[in-house]
């Protein structure tokens, strides 16, 4: 696993860019968060990514409004070059309010791994959703897993994640995607 903060998060943007080309003509598809379809998945990571890291960058790149999978592609360009601004992590990004969280300020260096663990997930919820194969790199689940609050309901508090799941299974992927609010078994009503 790349232990570097912006190798790892493009590296994790790569995988769910799999997702994303998987999803292709599916993006009505229901998901795991049980609000939004597939588009909305893609949507929502790019929206996070042009709000806290690019739009600040002066990186918002143009996007033609109904090709997801373009949508995608030009902001995951658009962060591979925000990743090569060698002062990236020495800047403060302004955190607007989210949930039940006010606003704040972040050194990139905290916002970043926060944005991984997020596009990590969501890159399971999509190919989960599409038929894709969503297994996640093991090493990462582990990483983020090891992140998390010791309070289990922490998360579900910030009015950002549902209440962990309860599940049987053991592997790291699955327990990291509970403690999410996400059921592993979870597949969409055929």
């Amino acid at each position: 696993m790349d232990t570097d903060v912006g190798g790892l998060h493009l590296s994790v943007c790569r995988r769910f860019g799999d997702a994303v080309r998987s999803a292709d003509g599916k993006w009505d598809r229901p998901t795991p968060c049980t609000a939004w379809h597939a588009r909305d998945i893609v949507e929502h990571v790019i929206g996070f990514h042009d709000v806290l890291l690019l739009r600040p960058l002066g990186l918002k790149p143009d996007r033609p409004h109904e090709d997801p999978q373009l949508r995608w592609e030009l902001t995951y360009n658009q962060i591979g070059k925000a990743f090569s601004q060698h002062d990236l992590f020495e800047r403060v990004v302004q955190v607007p309010a989210v949930g039940k969280n006010a606003a704040t300020q972040l050194d990139a260096r905290k916002l970043v791994p926060r944005l991984t663990q997020d596009v990590l997930v969501h890159a399971w919820d999509l190919a989960r959703a599409v038929g894709a194969d969503d297994t996640l790199d093991p090493q990462c689940c582990a990483h983020f897993l090891e992140q998390l609050p010791a309070d289990a309901d922490a998360l579900s508090a910030s009015g950002m994640f549902a209440p962990p799941v309860i599940v049987d299974q053991t592997d790291t992927q699955s327990r990291l995607l509970a403690r999410l609010g996400r059921d592993p078994s979870w597949r969409p009503v055929a």
